[in-house]
């Protein structure tokens, strides 16, 4: 059975372009350690008023997911996405986990 992962992050208002196109040419190692980390369904909903996002993801183990972030391919991403949104020291993204409170399969 999947776990689904609902997070809130923030990309500058004068970026939403940019977020954009960078995601449309996902690095193709970056997509790759997504998919070997067990990631999929993944979507991300842009609030346009308030610079806003919604992060969807299933992962089959999320032990095995939440180590995506000692890879290099990741590392790569965040320091690539640094510029255009807010981030943690090491350049992770800020996040905010949502609790799933309802699910209608």
């Amino acid at each position: 059975m999947a776990i689904r992962i609902g997070q809130l992050m923030h990309v500058y208002p004068n970026q939403y372009t940019e977020y954009e196109r960078r995601h449309n040419n996902l690095f193709p190692e970056m997509k790759a350690a997504l998919k070997d980390a067990g990631a999929h369904n993944y979507s991300i909903f842009l609030d346009k008023k308030t610079g806003n996002l919604f992060a969807y993801l299933e992962v089959d183990n999320i032990e095995k997911y939440n180590n995506i972030a000692n890879s290099e391919a990741c590392k790569k991403w965040w320091a690539y996405m640094e510029p255009i949104m807010d981030t943690n020291p090491d350049q992770s993204p800020v996040t905010q986990d949502l609790q799933q409170v309802f699910h209608l399969d």
